[in-house]
């Protein structure tokens, strides 16, 4: 490339201005335009490796070339062109006149930059991440090399796209032919590290990194060698800044220090979140949160893909020199690492559940004892235990691990300890996944009692814990007190956190979701909509969040009988979710399902049929036959066929569903029923009156047994058995029937508004 030096016949290089791991950056001449600019060359593979694997990645460059030339931000290096000049990648950009936080470390002999400097920096930096985070653009490479600081003040960062690839690549020996992981270790984030899923969250750590070594000299964990730098991130919690520098503002060492949080849900929400934090502190009193997260102790081993990366460069004058570490399994420091976070799933109709943050210690708390440091592990590594049952659906395991690691931590660290808590929350959630509310709820109450004890009643942990209380009440049915509990927290999020920070939001949909099971549907819509409106306003109208409450606003659409709404907004969802998430995506799946019910209501019958044939052969391939979603699409397909009169063929699809329910959910399971009752309406109108109460009547005691002579379903299910009789001749029997359902039901509602 130097050889030539015109590119394309319009680029014209002149000097090398700087390397790096994946090529050089070149000081050029657009000649075509007259404008200075620099053009980055990546490193040519080289003719050993593997054709395909070339064609990926340069398939990819291209693609992640467009998306860095997207961007347009101040805060982002401007993308002019790319493309390919003797088998050489290059893309052009602006050329910046300034250097970046390493070179003005190392120009400052590691002295840290003035104060003010390093709040300037974070804010402009969070502004541009909370741009470029919108877009979908993740860095997975943030250090200080990629932040430029100009002459007039300015910041942007660099190499967005370039990072975003080879961390799509993989972090493969393929890359490099090496062995050697892509990444700078000291700015990594821990998931990064387990080559686990990596969000936007990981770009907040990696600044936490930065801004820790711009405002004190050095990074968080400025260790020896690339191995121990890799735990430090793990498993050690990094000094405050104070104790390197006194005279830093209290409010940017907690800001940093939460950044530093081992896991995302400890850590800013996002970028927005963490610039409003800075300008509030920066311009008014301190309001910042004062909770210093105390991350939980991991599992004490290392990827295997890890055993011979190095050090990579951090921002000091001479860099560590690279040295391999060698793999030995018996020091425990390589093999999978089970990730601390976990994707807490979303109550009935996707609404999403509250995530506690890390826990973190009141000030001032004190355990009863100093329990030794061996056994706090163990119960840190049982406690990662009971998460991955779960994550694995093994529920009834991860109780009996939780509810042993909670006792085990209480008698270690007391009642009221933060891990303690953690523990209980956990068997809560465990708990309610296992379809226990009663016991869930007795677990949450306890929880949000002692977190507000401790930590504050507007504590995020305590909200958290009390937005759970409210879920199982609703579970339970209590759906008024669920609406207190609810409507408490709300008024405590947006006074603490604002009307639209994502915690406010949820708990905002949360309440609709509870309206809508009050029967105040016009209150629900409203609440559900404006939060549709806050979250496409934040987040952009294909974040699961937006589609989550879309797919609310869409439900309630359809309880309120106005279905060619709900339609239309189910199949915007569907379609977003399809395009987001893949067609056959869970969440995909759900919303084309409720389509199909849309479709049923509208008496489009026939359309609704081979949406629900498409989906069962969808839900067949991707969960199997006896999923129970699987079975839910083939119970709208049977009810459809009755629609159109197919009664035979209806009869024969709900007898089969009903005999898998039965052997996979149990023979007084709800969807059992519903599916039970489906044969009865078959035979009714196949005029087997006989068969049919003999159906119903299975369904109505049942549901009696169940959930008692006077719940609703049950009650129902005696007026079919009623009109069954009638439709017999047995008059008599028919009216009694119906007398006592009647009777019922007013006692019901005498008692209700009693």
């Amino acid at each position: 490339m130097a050889e030539t030096r015109l590119i394309q016949g319009r680029y014209r290089l002149h000097d090398v201005i700087g390397r790096g791991g994946m090529g050089e950056v070149w000081r050029a001449t657009d000649e075509s335009l007259g404008r200075r600019v620099a053009v980055k060359c990546l490193k040519p593979l080289g003719p050993q490796q593997d054709a395909n694997f070339v064609k990926v990645l340069r398939e990819r460059f291209r693609r992640e070339a467009r998306v860095a030339a997207s961007l347009q931000h101040r805060g982002v290096t401007v993308v002019h062109d790319f493309g390919e000049s003797d088998g050489v990648l290059f893309l052009v950009m602006e050329l910046l006149e300034g250097h970046n936080l390493s070179q003005l470390l190392e120009e400052n002999k590691q002295h840290p930059l003035p104060v003010p400097d390093v709040v300037d920096i974070a804010e402009q930096v969070a502004d541009a991440l909370a741009y470029t985070h919108r877009q979908g653009i993740v860095h997975r490479d943030l250090k200080p090399a990629n932040i430029m600081r100009l002459g007039d003040g300015a910041v942007k960062i660099c190499d967005f796209g370039i990072a975003r690839l080879g961390a799509d690549i993989g972090f493969t020996s393929r890359l490099t032919g090496t062995g050697i992981a892509m990444g700078t270790p000291h700015y990594m984030s821990p998931e990064q590290i387990s080559g686990g899923e990596v969000d936007h969250r990981s770009d907040l750590y990696s600044l936490g990194c930065v801004l820790y070594e711009i405002a004190t000299g050095a990074p968080p964990f400025d260790l020896d060698d690339a191995w121990a730098v890799l735990v430090g991130h793990r498993d050690t919690p990094p000094e405050p800044l104070r104790t390197h520098r006194a005279e830093l503002p209290d409010y940017l060492d907690r800001i940093v220090l939460d950044l530093l949080a081992k896991t995302p849900e400890g850590r800013p929400t996002d970028a927005t979140d963490l610039r409003r934090r800075i300008v509030s502190a920066r311009t008014g009193p301190d309001r910042v949160s004062a909770e210093v997260r105390v991350p939980e102790a991991a599992a004490p081993r290392l990827p295997s893909w890890a055993s011979r990366m190095t050090h990579g460069h951090r921002a000091t004058a001479a860099s560590l020199a690279l040295r391999t570490v060698a793999f030995d399994p018996a020091v425990g420091l390589t093999g999978e690492w089970t990730a601390a976070s976990r994707v807490l799933p979303a109550p009935d109709r996707g609404v999403p559940r509250s995530t506690p943050s890390p826990a973190s210690p009141a000030p001032g708390f004190v355990p009863r004892s100093t329990p030794s440091p061996e056994l706090l592990a163990v119960l840190a590594s049982r406690h990662k235990a009971g998460l991955s049952l779960g994550r694995l659906g093994r529920w009834e395991e991860a109780e009996d691990v939780h509810r042993s690691v909670a006792e085990d931590r209480e008698r270690a660290l007391g009642p009221d300890h933060p891990e303690t808590l953690t523990s209980r929350y956990e068997l809560g959630f465990t708990l309610s996944r296992l379809a226990r509310p009663a016991d869930a709820l007795r677990a949450f109450a306890r929880v949000a009692e002692a977190r507000e004890r401790v930590l504050g009643p507007d504590h995020a942990d305590t909200l958290a814990a009390r937005q759970e209380t409210a879920y199982v009440l609703g579970r339970l049915g209590r759906h008024f007190e669920a609406h207190q509990v609810y409507a408490a927290v709300l008024a405590s999020r947006e006074r603490t956190m604002g009307p639209d920070h994502p915690d406010t939001l949820r708990c905002r949909h949360n309440l609709a979701f509870n309206l809508g099971r009050l029967g105040r549907l016009d209150e629900s819509y409203r609440m559900a909509r404006e939060v549709a409106e806050a979250r496409t306003r934040l987040l952009g109208d294909e974040h699961p969040d937006t589609l989550v409450t879309r797919y609310e606003v869409a439900y309630t659409l359809g309880q309120l009988e106005r279905w060619p709404e709900a339609l239309a907004t189910y199949r915007d969802v569907a379609s977003a979710r399809g395009s987001v998430l893949g067609p056959d995506h869970p969440d995909t799946l759900a919303a084309r399902y409720e389509v199909g019910i849309c479709l049923g209501r509208l008496g489009r019958s026939a359309e609704a049929l081979e949406l629900y044939r498409d989906l069962v052969d969808a839900r067949t391939r991707v969960h199997g036959p006896d999923d129970p979603e699987t079975l839910r699409a083939r119970h709208g397909l049977g009810v459809n066929l009755g629609r159109l009169s197919r009664w035979e063929e209806a009869v024969e699809e709900a007898r089969d569903v009903c005999a898998i329910r039965e052997r996979v959910l149990g023979a007084d399971h709800p969807d059992t029923l519903v599916s039970r009752r489906e044969i009865a309406v078959g035979l009714g109108w196949l005029a087997d009156w006989a068969a049919a109460l003999s159906v119903y009547r299975q369904v109505a005691d049942a549901r009696e047994r169940v959930l008692g002579a006077d719940h609703a379903d049950t009650l129902a299910s005696r007026h079919d058995e009623a009109h069954c009789l009638e439709q017999l001749g047995r008059h008599a029997e028919a009216v009694d029937l119906y007398r006592r359902v009647a009777a019922l039901r007013r006692t019901d509602g005498e008692r209700n508004t009693s």
